[in-house]
């Protein structure tokens, strides 16, 4: 039925104008290269950079998890007393409405490794009732996970004892397209935002990409 709708909605788009194009955050990397003896200049836009964490279930996560895929990224710990808990309510809308669309995943890292461990990631996404497969809760090196957020989402995420909970992290969404480039960043602490997530991603889903 999804997949229908899908299909019904890119025939209007497609009949009155192009698929509206989301814009590519992050700054733009020159490089040099020569091509037949002559020096070319060519830009690059920003992506995330490989990783390697362990999900919920104990399975190596990485960019070939998301291989072909759209997926929303946040920063979170299971502790967490203030944002934390509305950023899930949130994310659990925007999953519930693309549950069968396969191309569509979710991936939350958790800033606080150290409590959030395996077991731990697995209860609290078993009583957030989603699919392993669809949505990866992760943890990994704490460091790793902070210089992640910084330099591949542009976001904040480090240990802060003056903060509830004792980390400061970002209450972002960020959506991520198959090439990997971030194509949109989204308050995940409104819920206002939940429209806007929802049709940017079935923008990405109707453009040239898929």
């Amino acid at each position: 039925m999804k997949k229908t709708v899908y299909f019904l909605t890119f025939l209007l788009l497609s009949c009155n104008s192009k698929v509206e194009e989301l814009p590519i955050y992050g700054r733009k990397k020159i490089i040099e290269k020569k091509i037949n003896g002559i020096l070319k200049t060519d830009t690059l836009d920003h992506t995330v950079s490989d990783f390697k964490f362990i999900n919920q279930d104990g399975d190596t996560i990485s960019n070939n998890t998301f291989q072909n895929d759209i997926y929303l990224a946040d920063f979170f710990f299971t502790t967490c007393p203030t944002i934390c808990p509305i950023m899930k309510s949130n994310l659990l809308k925007i999953y519930d409405h693309f549950e069968n669309q396969n191309n569509v995943k979710f991936l939350s890292h958790t800033v606080n490794p150290e409590y959030d461990n395996v077991d731990v990631l697995n209860k609290y996404s078993k009583n957030l009732g989603i699919n392993s497969k669809k949505w990866h809760f992760v943890t990994g090196d704490i460091e790793y996970i902070h210089e992640t957020a910084k330099k591949s989402y542009m976001v904040t995420a480090m240990a802060d004892s003056s903060e509830p909970g004792g980390f400061l992290h970002s209450g972002t969404f960020l959506l991520v397209d198959n090439k990997r480039r971030i194509r949109g960043i989204y308050d995940g602490t409104d819920k206002t935002e939940i429209s806007k997530i929802k049709n940017d991603i079935e923008t990405l889903l109707m453009s040239d990409s898929y």
